[in-house]
């Protein structure tokens, strides 16, 4: 099935039966994403009687209780109420799910002290002369499916400067999805600095913006402009495990 649609005075089309997951799957056991020293996500069959929830285990169905941290549990969609003290929910403010999106692949610079960071500078030359977006995908380098299973609680791992994050916001990006498991340092003493750049907390809460952790963008999808696919559950919290998903675009 084909969509037309207008982004920027221009026409393009996309195919909706070739969608390009980039979520890293849910599943049980460590052999998958961690960060932040989440438990992983486990699952346990219904059990009331006779009944026992699980076909393996001999009942009619599967009907099982799942927990898990959406933070740490894999590709996960967050909004203000991360770090606000309101009650901002993911369910209430993610209201629109579909966006032009550029996908972009940025060497993270190691730093003196050891850290792989951001910069502006780099934000500034990779989007320079480019159509503008509301949502923008960083892939960090190098990338490959290692990405889908590394553990990286107490790793230290790339992140990005929070002034590469003020020139996002003044370029006009609302969702920002990103390969790593947070746009801040693991450790930063609570300043969360990224975060709260992006979301102009507290002076002026953008509360309908986005922020897409823990995504895998293979490396057979090319940097360029995509139709994206915000998908969420409806959940009344701060955040919820995510589907995002590419479609290619073409002129129309």
């Amino acid at each position: 099935m084909w969509i037309t649609f207008q982004h920027q005075g221009q026409n393009y089309r996309a195919n909706l039966s070739q969608p390009l997951d980039i979520a890293i799957p849910l599943r049980e056991g460590p052999e998958t994403v961690n960060c932040f020293y989440a438990p992983p996500m486990e699952t346990v069959p219904v059990v009331a009687g006779d009944f026992v929830g699980s076909t393996a285990q001999g009942g009619p169905l599967n009907f099982l209780n799942v927990r898990l941290n959406p933070h740490g549990n894999g590709t996960h969609t967050e909004c203000v109420g991360h770090i606000a003290k309101e009650p901002y929910t993911i369910n209430r403010c993610l209201q629109q799910f579909h966006f032009p999106a550029r996908l972009l692949s940025l060497f993270p610079t190691k730093t003196s002290d050891g850290d792989r960071v951001i910069f502006r500078e780099q934000a500034e030359q990779a989007l320079e002369g480019t159509t503008p977006t509301e949502a923008l995908i960083i892939r960090t380098l190098p990338n490959d499916e290692l990405k889908l299973r590394t553990h990286y609680s107490g790793a230290n791992p790339p992140y990005v400067h929070h002034e590469a994050i003020h020139f996002l916001v003044e370029k006009g990006i609302r969702h920002l999805l990103i390969d790593l498991p947070s746009v801040d340092r693991e450790e930063d003493g609570g300043k969360l600095l990224a975060h709260r750049a992006f979301w102009s907390y507290p002076e002026a809460p953008r509360t309908d913006c986005t922020i897409t952790e823990l995504i895998f963008v293979n490396n057979s999808i090319p940097d360029g402009l995509y139709l994206l696919n915000i998908m969420i559950a409806s959940f009344e919290i701060d955040a919820s495990p995510g589907k995002p998903v590419l479609y290619k675009l073409e002129p129309a």
